[in-house]
């Protein structure tokens, strides 16, 4: 379709002004191919009204896309709670040895698990109490922290998030090595705990502990 002398001018008086393409398309009535054809290889500075329409643009996508992640997540959640239901003793037994199977220690007789999320550390405590009949008072605690971390902010971090008492805590190891990946650096502000079982005379909380789990261990391998 051909278009008047008149029509281009003003296309490009409203390019030149600073206009989008949808706004000039708006304006005259002409497809955004046409106009970018014709404003091929100009120059082109956004003015006000672009770029405040851009804004709103971007605001209402991210809005957009907040929505659907949240109706995503509440999805999961609801199906999660069908899916899960209520544990069982059971359940949790079995749960806790898939957890000390990845992250628990396997030998030296020592009940311990390792890990750099809070969650993890308070399941394996959780696990060890329900299963085992571990008090609180029997965990201690080790963090390995790295030389930039603030040890005391580490050990209120861990303490609040397993609600394992700070005197409960060792004095934690800061790995000083040189030949870490720089990528790797300020990944755990708060490091990794490292937690074991003290048994405080209890023998069969001692090696014994550690022979029971491992013995469950390889009752389902």
């Amino acid at each position: 379709m051909a278009h008047t002398n008149k029509i281009r001018e003003k296309a490009f008086k409203l390019r030149n002004e600073g206009y989008s393409y949808n706004y000039i398309a708006e304006q005259i009535k002409i497809a955004k191919s046409t106009l970018s054809e014709w404003f091929k290889g100009i120059p082109f500075t956004a003015n006000g009204h672009t770029l405040d329409t851009i804004a709103k643009a971007r605001l209402a996508s991210g809005a957009y896309k907040y929505h659907v992640k949240y109706k995503s997540l509440e999805k999961a959640e609801l199906q999660a709670k069908k899916d899960i239901g209520s544990l069982s003793k059971r359940d949790m037994m079995m749960l806790g040895l898939g957890l000390y199977i990845g992250e628990g220690g396997k030998t030296d007789g020592i009940t311990r698990i390792i890990n750099s999320d809070p969650r993890v550390i308070k399941l394996g405590t959780k696990w060890l109490k329900n299963s085992f009949g571990i008090d609180t008072i029997n965990i201690r605690v080790r963090l390995f922290i790295y030389p930039d971390s603030v040890e005391k902010d580490c050990i209120k971090y861990w303490s609040k998030s397993t609600e394992i008492p700070i005197n409960q805590f060792f004095k934690s190891t800061v790995d000083r090595r040189t030949n870490k990946k720089i990528s790797n650096k300020n990944k755990l502000p708060f490091g990794t705990a490292h937690i074991s079982i003290n048994s405080l005379g209890n023998k069969d909380l001692g090696v014994y502990l550690h022979r029971h789990i491992m013995a469950c261990i390889n009752r389902v391998l």
